[in-house]
């Protein structure tokens, strides 16, 4: 996977989609990082599918079971949302954030 795309848009504030799971995901991605030794992204699910169906909230989603990641054209978030602290501890590096 190619994490350029991901760093890029973090840094742009653009919303992406994927599939993950079985499930495609439009979200708004605000960290990308090293977390329990593996590649992950913290999100802010906005649309798209769950098996929980809570949409939105905050997911946790490890890159290298996403496919089909791309940027949605000239669709782009505020910035930083309200999260738990939860969301941002134990991350073994941090990469690019959106906070």
């Amino acid at each position: 996977m190619n994490t350029s795309i991901i760093r890029n848009a973090i840094a742009n504030k653009e919303v992406i989609e994927f599939t993950y799971q079985g499930y495609p995901r439009v979200a708004e991605p605000h960290v990308y990082g090293i977390k329990a030794g593996k590649r992950k992204i913290l999100v802010y699910q906005i649309g798209g599918l769950t098996s929980s169906g809570k949409i939105p909230d905050w997911r946790l989603v490890n890159i290298d079971e996403i496919s089909g990641l791309r940027v949605i054209k000239d669709q782009k978030f505020a910035g930083p949302r309200e999260y738990h602290e939860a969301n941002y501890k134990d991350w073994d590096t941090i990469i690019a954030s959106a906070k």
